[in-house]
């Protein structure tokens, strides 16, 4: 048994991640301005502290790979 057929489908899914990310620029944006704003200064990047950009982008990228891929 092998696992060389699993790296091969997880290589074949990150080489499409740069193309779905580059769809999803508003919402990458969005989520960035939010963590860089959140690290700005003395505090630290608090859990959940952008959360809401988050979902943004991770729906946009859910819908770009499709229900089959999932």
């Amino acid at each position: 048994m092998s696992g060389q057929g699993v790296w091969l489908r997880a290589r074949a899914r990150l080489r499409r991640f740069p193309a779905l990310l580059a769809g999803c620029g508003e919402q990458a944006a969005a989520y960035g301005r939010c963590v860089a704003a959140a690290v700005g200064g003395p505090a630290e990047l608090r859990r959940d502290a952008c959360l809401e950009e988050f979902r943004a982008l991770r729906d946009c990228i859910d819908r770009a790979v499709g229900p089959e891929e999932r």
